[in-house]
């Protein structure tokens, strides 16, 4: 590279940009230390919303499995049973089924997560 080339290369270096630039040297300046709190708090947020969803998923899945003990419980009972009454504790059983499955849909319903 010649000398007047160089000369060339640095007035375009040291040109200002142009106006009509859609590339606004603003745009590619290092983030500020509130974008840099405000950066660090949306990555604390998003850890503890997939906290919360990850025990969610969780409490699902362990009142999914005692929903499914209880009601295998349950139709074994009523196959047993022969008359037309229900014991106390089949009562039970099945309002606790009741109150799982409740849970779990509610559950089901509801995700945490940033909006």
């Amino acid at each position: 590279m010649g000398l007047a080339d160089a000369v060339i290369a640095q007035q375009h270096i040291d040109a200002p940009p142009h106006p009509h630039s859609i590339i606004l040297p603003e745009a590619n300046r290092p983030p500020d230390a509130n974008d840099q709190l405000r950066m660090r708090d949306q990555l604390t947020r998003k850890r503890s919303y997939e906290a919360a969803n990850l025990e969610r998923k969780r409490q699902i899945d362990e009142d999914s499995a005692k929903l499914l003990k209880l009601a295998l419980h349950l139709k074994a009972e009523m196959e047993r049973s022969t008359g037309n009454e229900l014991s106390a504790v089949t009562i039970i059983e099945a309002e606790e089924i009741e109150r799982l499955a409740h849970n779990v849909k509610e559950k089901m319903k509801l995700t945490v997560g940033a909006n």
